[in-house]
């Protein structure tokens, strides 16, 4: 199963980027091994719209653009499910258990995500309460990503 991060905004240079380039090499190495590919990173610029309605609206479309039919969607939401560790692995597995073709996982810019594609998504996932810089939810999603191929492979890096 091919899993494909789209994200609002880019990572400039310093230690975000590395730290997600780090998570997104863990899961690679580990991932092929489980029958996983990726995490391909597709990052898109933040709309420069006058009023936050027309900036979601462009965003959107930008993301949907690279949404393929059958793909499970998966957006990152503050109005999300609060999951944790082994129950987002455990739908990770059950997805690519259930021989589907992609995992796309939809990071929002500031203003956050159009009410179509947190409709279409068949889970939407927080991580808590707060608010966070689009940078640093890159970051966790990743490390989730690699934490949840961890989990399915026994490896002992995530501790209960």
């Amino acid at each position: 199963m091919r899993v494909v991060v789209i994200a609002i905004g880019r990572l400039k240079q310093g230690p975000e980027r590395e730290l997600a380039e780090r998570y997104r090499e863990r899961f690679d190495d580990l991932g092929r091994k489980l029958g996983f590919r990726g995490p391909e990173i597709h990052e898109i610029a933040e709309s420069r719209a006058g009023d936050a309605p027309s900036r979601i609206a462009q965003e959107a479309a930008a993301i949907a653009a690279l949404i393929p039919d059958r793909a499970v969607l998966v957006t990152l939401d503050e109005r999300g499910d609060s999951l944790d560790s082994a129950a987002f692995a455990k739908k990770l597995g059950g997805w690519r258990d259930q021989s589907t073709a992609q995992a796309i996982f939809v990071i929002g810019g500031a203003d956050g995500l159009s009410p179509e594609l947190r409709r279409k998504a068949k889970l939407s996932v927080s991580f808590g309460a707060a608010t966070w810089p689009h940078q640093m939810v890159r970051v966790m999603l990743l490390e989730q990503l690699y934490r949840a191929a961890t989990i399915l492979s026994g490896h002992p890096y995530h501790r209960v």
